[in-house]
């Protein structure tokens, strides 16, 4: 059957080591949108975050999708129309604020309109690979984001949240997630995102909820999709479409439930497999 829908993760999926889209992989997904088919990114990244993407691939133009914040929110980049939207309530949000308060080193990012609220801004490096690394900067400047700091985030919380992201050094999430988790376990949907990022978001959002609210309406089916990612919060959206596909790059416990394994997102492992299902494009 032929590919109609082609959904992507962005980190670690279409960007590179560089965070850019390659030459090669951006000939391929235009070429596929000549032919018909349908970009979606699907990513935990804000709607902001995804923005310039869209636009380098004339998503815009072909009506494409941004699945941001993980599922818990879908735009229509060709209009610019909210399809979809499920946040955290405020309740939700102060709870889980006011929780975080009992892990000293995770640090708490929430978004509203242009800025990212964080409790201290020049409390920002972890430790990843062996290495200092500026998380708040890089969070921020990714989803195009000023940056603004609230003493008592769950206290300033009167607004729902799409999601709260959370980071601290790998290790010591590893250490803490199952405590942080603890209270929201069975209210809310909690999980890794990245090593040093574990978010919440809404009971029952993921990926796969959120293309399947949009698109079903819209006559697509599971089988015309094709879906790319890399990490434990793509598993839904490669369960889901009627290929599933895990870059080299991923995650084992990915590899092991997507139906093939691609090159990696440093080796146009979306182009590679897109000219092997689509042969329309070469």
């Amino acid at each position: 059957m032929a590919i109609k829908v082609i959904i992507m993760d962005v980190d670690g999926t279409l960007t590179n080591s560089k965070k850019v889209v390659t030459p090669k992989t951006k000939e391929a997904l235009l070429k596929a949108e000549e032919k018909g088919a349908i970009l979606i990114l699907a990513s935990g990244r804000p709607t902001s975050g995804l923005m310039d993407l869209a636009r380098e691939l004339k998503m815009d133009q072909y009506q494409g999708l941004l699945v941001a914040y993980n599922g818990s929110k879908v735009i229509d980049c060709k209009t610019n129309e909210t399809l979809f939207n499920q946040a955290l309530s405020v309740e939700e949000g102060k709870a889980v604020l006011e929780h975080m308060k009992k892990f000293e080193r995770v640090r708490p990012m929430i978004d509203k309109g242009e800025y990212m609220y964080v409790n201290n801004v020049y409390d920002n490096w972890i430790t990843w690979k062996g290495e200092p690394f500026d998380v708040i900067q890089y969070e921020s400047r990714g989803g195009k984001f000023k940056l603004c700091e609230v003493d008592d985030l769950a206290a300033f919380v009167d607004f729902p949240l799409n999601k709260i992201l959370t980071t601290s050094d790998p290790e010591y999430l590893q250490a803490h997630y199952q405590e942080m988790m603890e209270p929201f376990k069975d209210t809310l949907s909690c999980m890794f995102t990245g090593d040093f990022y574990f978010e919440f978001t809404a009971q029952g959002i993921d990926k796969a909820k959120a293309l399947d609210t949009v698109l079903s309406p819209m006559g697509y089916r599971r089988e015309e999709m094709i879906a790319f990612g890399d990490g434990h919060n793509d598993a839904s959206m490669v369960n889901y479409a009627g290929i599933g596909v895990a870059m080299a790059n991923a995650v084992d416990d990915l590899k092991g439930i997507a139906d093939e394994v691609t090159l990696s997102h440093d080796e146009d492992g979306i182009a590679a497999s897109l000219y092997k299902h689509m042969p329309e494009i070469v």
